[in-house]
């Protein structure tokens, strides 16, 4: 089950290492920082901005993103 996060969370949210916007990725419920090459993990619709819990992001997908 996917939840949706508030669209004015997604606004003021950014990444905690680079401090720069975020992609919000709907189906892999996660958070994308393209700078840092980090995804951050959605939750039962929180975010989890922790840079321990941050999936790196392997080259294919960063190059998909583009």
């Amino acid at each position: 089950m996917t939840h949706d996060v508030d669209p004015k969370l997604l606004e003021i949210l950014v990444c905690p290492l680079t401090h720069t916007t975020l992609r919000y990725d709907r189906t892999a419920q996660e958070l994308i920082s393209d700078k840092a090459k980090l995804a951050f993990p959605i939750r039962d619709g929180i975010p989890i901005m922790l840079v321990d819990e941050a999936r790196p992001l392997e080259d294919k997908e960063i190059k998909k993103a583009r």
